[in-house]
């Protein structure tokens, strides 16, 4: 059974495209193409579900169409819209010069433990990067600020970012 450790969400299908079957997922890390996998997990009623590819293709730098194996129909698809979608751990690639923040895509960090001045602060819900400044979304909420001053280290093999936060910057 695969556990919660095991994976982190990388989007969510939002809805059908076409009759075929295909749907439409917003993403916030493209780690399934870098990785070259041909699977993803949905997550359904609490349990991490395969669901393997037949094709995709991406729509956009935020939405990929996914046509999975075995749904054939725009009601099979229907049924996949809401869900968010995780990826293996263990299929992550390393990226050569992963521990210079402006070196890969800041959409990958999404699911790593935030640690500042060596306490853990939060799980990394989703990078903001609409406005210049990018912005950590703590699964609590709290907005972090992305600047590659205040990061320290990136842990790629931990998934974890070590960052020094202005002093106040965490009280609420």
């Amino acid at each position: 059974m695969i556990k919660e450790d095991d994976v982190y969400r990388i989007g969510q299908i939002t809805r059908t495209h076409g009759v075929k079957g295909e749907v439409s997922c917003t993403f916030t890390d493209d780690v399934w193409d870098r990785a070259d996998a041909d699977y993803v997990f949905l997550l359904i009623d609490g349990c991490f579900i395969p669901f393997f590819f037949e094709e995709w293709r991406f729509r956009s730098d935020t939405v990929c169409l996914f046509k999975f194996r075995d749904i054939d129909s725009v009601e099979r698809a229907e049924e996949l819209c809401g869900c968010e979608v995780w990826f293996p751990k263990e299929l992550t690639p390393e990226e050569a010069g992963e521990n210079a923040f402006s070196e890969v895509s800041p959409q990958r960090f999404t699911g790593y433990t935030l640690e500042a001045d060596g306490v853990a602060v939060g799980r990394i819900a989703r990078v903001d990067t609409a406005t210049v400044n990018t912005l950590f979304e703590l699964e609590d909420g709290r907005l972090i600020p992305a600047a590659e001053p205040f990061i320290q280290d990136i842990d790629a093999q931990a998934r974890r970012i070590r960052m020094t936060l202005p002093e106040g910057l965490l009280d609420t």
